[in-house]
This record gives C-alpha cells, structure tokens and sequence, in this order.
C-alpha cells in the first residue's frame, strides 16, 4: 500500500473513526511515529477540508470497477474504518458513508440552483446528515419519499426530513402515514386523503433522490431497521426470506434479480415505488455490513445512478460478481 493511500486512510480513521493515533499505527500496522506522519501528509496534501478529499487507492480500484460495470454516474467507496471481526463498532461504517454522502449533498447545496430533493430513510442517511455542516439554503425543499411513520403511528427514528431542515433552514414536507400499511385497503384508504396525495406529486417532482438500500439476509450480519423498529411484524420478516427476498428499496422487496417477490407486503408499501424514479437522478446511500446482495438486486433494478458504498460491502458486491461470472 503506498503512502499516499495510508496518508487517506490514515486522516478517515482519525477524522471520521475518532481513533486515537496508537489506534491507527495498529489498524495500519505502523509505527506510532509514522501514523503521527501520515496524518501530517494528509493535512499538508488538502486531504482534510469540510470533508476529507482524498480516499485510499483500494477504495478507487472498486469504484472504477462498480461504475463500469454498471454503467453509473459516479460511485464512491467510503474506507473501512473498523475491523467488524475484532468486535469493533459497525456504526463506524455509517459513518464513513454517511461524510461521503454529506459531501455530494453538501456540493449541491453550495450550488446556485434551487432544488427539491426526495429523500428514503434509514440509517445510512441519518448518518449523511448527521455529518452534513450548516448551510444555510431556505430555498431548498426537501420531501419524503415514502411514509414518515411506523407501523404504530410513532415516528420513524431514521426519518431524516426533520434534521435536513435543521441544517439547511429549508422546507421540510413529511408523508404522514406508515412506511408499509397494515393491509393493501388501508393503504388505499390513506392514498385517498388530498394531503397524501399532494406530497406524494410533489416527491415525484423532485430534482435529485438520495435513498437507502436495506437488507434482508443473514439476521447474524445484517440487523435490518424495518425489523427492529417493527415497520414488519416477525411473520412477514420470516416470509420475506422464504420468499427470498434480499433487499429493501424505498418499500419494495426484490430478490437476487432485483424484482419485487411476490408478497402482500409488496402491495402496501406507502409512498413512491421504484419506477416512480425510473430516469431520475438517484443517489443511492449504502453503510451497514453484510449488503452486498441487496446492493446487487437494487443496482440491477437500473434506477439508481449514483452509489456511496462502504469499502467492505463493494468488495463483498466485487466478489458476489466475480462468484456469478465463474
């Protein structure tokens, strides 16, 4: 690994991990001394600003790989700041995707456009605006892109409009009902009062999306939000994985083809579907371990554009390919 590649990962694992400077000499297997260094490199080379510029060469490799392969926009490939099979906090991972993130958000917020941005939830996004600095745009609108509540009526954790505003000073247009309705006539019942309708025309017509990808696999790696903040009751999480289902995109659950299986649930999911963004500018948001075959079927969807990935789940999703190309 060159210098210029531990100099990046050396300032993500001190500016974004919070590790200590022996902390990072271990994590690099360096010296104390040339961790000290390499920190100084970054900082003299205009890695670390708002955001830090630079990214390891590794995290490179597999952004060129995943952009031609699937023909997008831009992919960036946030490092690896802990190592998951030392025990170490996989929150970290949300938070090297989360500056990622905040950094395209941030350029189109310093942008002179005015511009309404459709916005999923989840965890990865939470931790993008967690990390998005105070930029003063009331003239930015922000809406959800589907529903803004849980099953109960109690407020989604991971809704982000709410926080958005509080950065920006920009408007905020929540959807009032469930993420997923508790039966196709309720959702149809809720799609017919006039405020539903009228946020949902206006996510339609927004300029750019950022939204999340959620996993449905191995419940020992992957601990899914929709589970844990009950938005799916456990006998249609366990259908869903009979069903083989493997991820979760904006209420929609795809298999390993990126195409909705056949469920219920896929018919009461409130709020706008994945064809309602086909052709649009959609800036997928993606931490969390153990994702590689739920970013694989919503990539295969072909409505997302741009992609922000942590380094372990785009070398899981590099693998996935080169495992179905063999």
């Amino acid at each position: 690994m060159s210098d210029d590649s531990l100099a990046a990962r050396a300032a993500w694992l001190s500016y974004i991990g919070g590790y200590t400077q022996s902390e990072i000499a271990r994590r690099l297997d360096v010296s104390s001394a040339k961790a000290h260094r390499l920190i100084s490199q970054a900082q003299k080379a205009g890695l670390v600003r708002v955001f830090i510029e630079g990214v390891p060469a590794e995290c490179v490799e597999l952004e060129e790989f995943i952009l031609h392969h699937f023909g997008l926009d831009s992919c960036t490939v946030a490092p690896l700041l802990g190592d998951e099979d030392e025990g170490d906090d996989p929150i970290t991972s949300y938070d090297a995707v989360g500056v990622a993130a905040a950094r395209q958000l941030y350029n189109l917020m310093k942008a002179d456009q005015a511009l309404t941005i459709g916005v999923g939830k989840g965890r990865s996004l939470a931790a993008m605006v967690r990390h998005m600095p105070h930029v003063p745009r009331p003239d930015m609108k922000f809406v959800a892109v589907s529903g803004s509540l849980t099953r109960n009526l109690s407020a989604n954790p991971y809704d982000v409009v709410h926080n958005l505003v509080e950065r920006t000073e920009g408007e905020g247009y929540f959807l009032p009902v469930p993420y997923i309705a508790s039966s196709a006539r309720e959702k149809e019942l809720l799609q017919s009062q006039t405020s539903v309708r009228e946020m949902l025309q206006l996510a339609r017509q927004a300029d750019v999306y950022f939204i999340g990808v959620g996993a449905i696999g191995d419940e020992a790696v992957v601990h899914a939000h929709i589970r844990q903040v009950r938005m799916v009751s456990e006998t249609e999480w366990h259908e869903l994985r009979q069903k083989q289902a493997v991820g979760d995109i904006m209420g929609s659950f795809i298999n390993a083809q990126g195409q909705p299986v056949t469920s219920d649930l896929n018919k009461q999911a409130l709020g706008l579907g994945p064809e309602d963004l086909r052709g649009r500018k959609v800036v997928a948001v993606v931490g969390g371990s153990g994702k590689g075959a739920a970013v694989l079927a919503a990539l295969r969807t072909n409505i997302i554009t741009d992609l922000v990935i942590c380094e372990s789940t785009a070398q899981q999703l590099r693998t996935l390919l080169s495992e179905q190309a063999a």
